[in-house]
């Protein structure tokens, strides 16, 4: 069934769906690029849909494929916590001798509650687990956190960063929730269930949650770019480079800093 605002398609390009190899996308992705942006070196990114959700053998082939041209440094692969036996992350350990590797995990909230209610499929337990194990391997861990759920107050958006933060990860990307055409979602919205964040609303947010993080986590992603054809709403979301300039300038306006409401945890 999936969760409530998925889109069935995936994010990104599509490329998969249209037939393109493995290799054929990492040709295109690094003419593209290196005439757009002069780029040399340059990290495969597995992102739409579950890239560890198949045998081992054959994301050992899809991996090696990604890697085989040297200007191909590392891979980044996106999936769900649940979704990761050891043998996958045996796989990715033996990858991560000689390559940059970091696994993404989505997560969205630790709340489980809210889990529960956008029909993720899995608790906030699978997250951690997930993490402690990948860690244990070496190997860094990005956590996706969507803010604006159904259902969730700040505090809540403000509890799950936290969480996250406490369980010493590398990497966050956080972004609105915005709402797909056709999805679950999408038909809360059009029968007046959900309403979307304001810009303002999203940019306070942000800024709450990014003060709750450790100053050296890394901050992958502040805001996203769904495709204009697909969304139904906030529109706003559209003008991505002028939320991000109105976002930048909200930190220098408050002369604010990631982490400056982060505490360290107690040591044991």
């Amino acid at each position: 069934m999936g969760c409530i605002y998925c889109n069935p398609r995936g994010s990104g390009t599509g490329a998969h769906s249209e037939g393109i190899s493995i290799s054929g996308q990492v040709d295109s992705g690094i003419r593209f690029l290196s005439r757009g942006f002069r780029c040399r070196k340059f990290i495969a990114y597995f992102q739409a849909f579950t890239n560890t959700y198949a045998p081992v053998a054959e994301l050992a082939r899809i991996y090696d494929e990604a890697l085989q041209r040297p200007e191909i440094v590392g891979l980044a692969i996106g999936t769900r916590p649940d979704c990761v036996p050891d043998p996958v992350l045996d796989l990715l350990e033996r990858t991560a001798r000689d390559r940059l590797v970091w696994v993404e995990y989505g997560i969205q909230s630790v709340h489980g509650t809210t889990l529960n209610r956008i029909r993720r499929g899995h608790g906030p337990e699978a997250f951690f687990d997930a993490v402690t194990r990948t860690r244990q391997r070496n190997i860094p861990v990005v956590a996706h956190l969507i803010l604006g759920l159904p259902g969730e107050s700040p505090e809540d958006m403000v509890e799950t960063a936290r969480a996250v933060a406490d369980s010493e990860v590398w990497g966050v990307k956080l972004h609105p929730l915005y709402i797909i055409r056709g999805t679950a979602l999408d038909r809360m919205y059009q029968r007046g269930l959900y309403s979307p964040l304001t810009e303002e609303q999203a940019r306070d947010l942000t800024l709450a949650v990014l003060g709750s993080l450790p100053s050296d986590m890394v901050i992958h992603r502040m805001t996203s770019d769904p495709h204009p054809e697909d969304l139904s709403a906030p529109t706003w979301m559209l003008d991505r480079r002028g939320v991000r300039q109105r976002l930048e300038q909200a930190m220098d306006d408050r002369d604010f800093r990631q982490g400056m409401d982060y505490c360290t945890p107690p040591s044991d």
